[in-house]
């Protein structure tokens, strides 16, 4: 019998193809005390479980390391980095001494226990993104504990032959049945098989539109639905199962008809896939001759020359905040920054690179053992340059690995969050004190050009004030909503209310716009609205001549640039900020 579940829509395009169940991610633990003399043989327990894994990781690297570009996309190597950052984090491993030390539980035990104290206070953070890394914390631990039980990989092919069904029938010009995988979650070594197999796309449990699962997906162009609860549960073995990957949606058993009808689909995916493909070295004009700057936004250097080939005119937010975080306090000193900064700007081949300074704090904490409960409401606290100006140590050793890394190319230095006009100040008297260290000690140095990001309506109403100290301006429409509308994208309870075109929004975003360009000043947006092509006209017709995104999202961007007519579309968006109802008319020129 045909039904459907339905997720979160992370990776475009329909497969098609038979179900292999994924094994159950959750590997039963046993509970128990122990005698104080098996204190030690514990602990060596779990430090052999955890080095194995490590081992495991490492092996993994390498083979990536030896696959070409298309085989293993930069994605999968930074996710390996994650999972052994996480595996020889201290708060992990100190954590689950405790538990064996002091409480005397048995090694699985303690390693569950510290698992869940983590994992609540990823669920307590702001940042999406970091939310979704409880799921690679989750999957560290469920591998050590795979091989202190001495459990297989929960990843392999079906080896039962498969039954002829009509939908077989439908199918059999083609030498392989195609396959697609059901599982719990996923993780990076489990992607890593599956890149390697014959599977044309997954569905998931759990897992957000910022995955790692789904990052991966989108980087490798595979359609996926994550967050589909009870997926694994209720898809069974060789089930025909249809992914769409462009609205979520899990069709098992399909029907012929409906079956005939996806596949209809699919062809003409590909098909736009190819034109699209197409379109890679195609310079960004609209009909009316005005030239788009669409940039790529990356969070790790290796993200650089996979932007590059995406056809990215340059990386327009590089958030360097993956750099600090999960050290334990450790941070990385000037020259680790500067070979990563200096990575990323030669990854582009002399294309411009904007760097991000740090961009961390209450809602997201360097090092996860530690909790602040002084912070009642995180995103409104000690965070971005806020933090950096309270360490400007810290802030001043970042300030001069960018400058020493802009000598290899253009750079771009761009704060965030700035909304007080003394904070600009102290921020442009640190840039100056980091340059002339640099003198001081004979260390070469790069001009850059300053920005400023606008994510606060302080700083959208004062943008005259930000544009006499800054040379560029980068709004970050994700925060920019959520301070707008006092609206928390982490809590669910009210999420529904977080609206790209709710008129006080495209207002702020209006005005930024227009004001920057009155000045001949520089302004891109560089949150989710820049990639989400239902955005595209409305932000040409607002004046936006530049759009920073993740580099899966560039070609289709660049797609609805070309059909647009930037001139025609100027008066029909300012009948749009003018109304009750932005969306409705949105559709109606959709």
């Amino acid at each position: 019998m045909t039904f459907s579940l339905h997720g979160l829509p992370v990776a475009r395009g329909v497969a098609i193809g038979r179900a292999v169940l994924m094994a159950s991610s959750r590997v039963e633990v046993a509970h128990y005390f122990i005698k104080p003399e098996r204190i030690a043989s514990e602990i060596d327990r779990l430090r052999s479980g955890r080095n194995a894994v490590i081992d495991e990781l490492h092996r993994l690297q390498l083979s990536v390391a030896q696959m070409g570009p298309n085989d293993a996309p930069h994605e999968l190597s930074a996710m390996l980095d994650v999972h052994l950052m996480l595996l020889q984090d201290e708060a992990l491993t100190s954590g689950v001494k405790h538990w064996i030390t002091d409480r005397l539980y048995n090694a699985e035990w303690a390693l569950t226990t510290q698992l869940e104290i983590i994992a609540r206070q990823f669920d307590e953070m702001e940042d999406e993104y970091l939310r979704e890394r409880k799921a690679d914390l989750e999957q560290v631990v469920e591998r050590i504990l795979r091989y202190m039980k001495g459990v297989a990989s929960p990843v392999a092919p079906p080896t039962t032959p498969r039954r002829k069904t009509q939908q077989d029938l439908l199918l059999d010009d083609t030498v392989d049945v195609p396959l697609v995988l059901i599982a719990h979650d996923l993780s990076p070594a489990d992607m890593l098989q599956f890149k390697q197999s014959v599977f044309a796309g997954f569905v998931t449990d759990v897992g957000g539109k910022t995955s790692h699962t789904a990052i991966v997906a989108r980087s490798m162009d595979i359609p996926a639905v994550v967050g589909a609860r009870a997926a694994s549960q209720v898809v069974r073995q060789d089930d025909w199962v249809i992914i769409d990957g462009d609205a979520g949606v899990v069709i098992v058993d399909p029907s012929a008809i409906i079956l005939a009808e996806y596949g209809f689909k699919q062809r003409q995916g590909e098909l736009e896939r190819e034109r699209l493909a197409r379109l890679r070295h195609t310079p960004a004009i609209t009909l009316d001759g005005e030239r788009i700057e669409l940039l790529a936004n990356i969070e790790m250097p290796d993200d650089a020359p996979g932007a590059f080939k995406a056809g990215a005119a340059g990386v327009g937010l590089f958030r360097s905040e993956f750099l600090f975080m999960g050290r334990q306090g450790h941070l990385p000193d000037e020259e680790e920054q500067y070979q990563a900064y200096r990575r990323a700007v030669l990854g582009m081949e002399g294309l411009p690179v904007t760097i991000r300074t740090v961009d961390v704090g209450a809602d997201k904490p360097l090092d996860r053992a530690t909790k602040d409960e002084a912070h009642l409401n995180p995103a409104l606290g000690l965070r971005a340059i806020r933090w950096s100006l309270a360490d400007p140590a810290m802030f001043r050793t970042q300030l001069r690995a960018i400058l020493r890394a802009a000598v290899h190319g253009p750079v771009n230095l761009l704060i965030p969050m700035l909304a007080h006009g003394s904070e600009i100040r102290q921020t442009l008297s640190l840039i100056d004190f980091a340059r002339a260290e640099l003198d001081n000690r004979g260390v070469a140095h790069g001009a850059v050009h300053l920005g400023a990001m606008i994510e606060v309506p302080a700083a959208a109403l004062m943008v005259r004030m930000f544009l006499r100290y800054f040379d560029f301006l980068s709004i970050g429409t994700n925060d920019l909503i959520q301070y707008t509308l006092a609206i928390d994208r982490a809590d669910e309870s009210v999420a529904h209310l977080y609206d790209p075109l709710h008129p006080a929004v495209l207002r702020l975003l209006a005005d930024t716009i227009a004001e920057c360009r009155a000045q001949g000043k520089g302004v891109s947006v560089c949150g989710e609205m820049a990639g989400d092509v239902q955005f595209t006209r409305l932000l040409l017709g607002l004046g936006l001549r530049s759009f920073s995104m993740h580099p899966a999202q560039i070609l289709a961007v660049k797609q609805e640039v070309l059909r647009a007519d930037a001139g025609k579309l100027a008066a029909w968006a300012q009948q749009v900020l003018s109304t009750e109802d932005p969306a409705a008319l949105l559709l109606a020129k959709g």
